[in-house]
Order: C-alpha cells, then sequence, then structure tokens
C-alpha cells in the first residue's frame, strides 16, 4: 500500500466493512481504494469519506443504510488505524495515505 500521496490528487487508503455492512459493498469485506485528497474544495476529513463512501461504493439505497444526516448512522462504530475515531477527532479526522479505515455495523436484524 502506498503511503504517499498518488498523481492526480489521489491518495490510497484501505477501507473494510463488518457487521453486515459487507453486504453494501458487493460483499467484499476489504477494499484498497484511492480516493480524492481533497473533497468540496478542502482536505479530505472523515465526514467528507463517509459521503464519498455512499455516493462511490454503495450508490443507490446502500448509502442509506450507512449515512444518517452528514454522518454515519449511529451503531457504526469507527475505527482509524485501529483506534476508535473519536480518539482521532471524529468525522473531522484528516484522512492520510495509507490509513486503514474499518466500519463496524453493531446492529443486527433479526
Amino acid at each position: 500500500m502506498a503511503t504517499t500521496e498518488t498523481n492526480g490528487g489521489l491518495m490510497d487508503v484501505v477501507l473494510e466493512f463488518t457487521g453486515g455492512l459487507e453486504s453494501l459493498t458487493s460483499s467484499k469485506r476489504m477494499h484498497k481504494v484511492s480516493i480524492p485528497s481533497t473533497l468540496e474544495g478542502r482536505s479530505t476529513d472523515v465526514a467528507g469519506l463517509v459521503r464519498w463512501v455512499a455516493k462511490e461504493m454503495m450508490g443507490g439505497d446502500g448509502g442509506e443504510m450507512f449515512v444518517q444526516g452528514e454522518g454515519v448512522r449511529p451503531g457504526i462504530l469507527v475505527l482509524i488505524n485501529d483506534a476508535d475515531w473519536e480518539l482521532e477527532g471524529g468525522e473531522a479526522y484528516l484522512v492520510q495515505p495509507g490509513d486503514n479505515i474499518l466500519f463496524v455495523s453493531t446492529l443486527h436484524g433479526g
């Protein structure tokens, strides 16, 4: 995995989805993706990344199961490089090349 910004304003990160969220991303848990280093005219933060994931990776109704308002739905834990995102600044954390961001749903249907 590259740890520097790539040409064209993209950066490589690993996104993981578990606890049922993988069903929203082609039933695949781990995704190595190149994301824009800037979104909406500013450096990509987790809030922007969440919107990007909902639009680019989930499309359709899948994004509605992932996003509520401007952030992730309640019941979805977010880990950035194995640390709770709240310890890293939450939605304001600026995504870095090489980051591993894990989304875990704690809600289960039944």
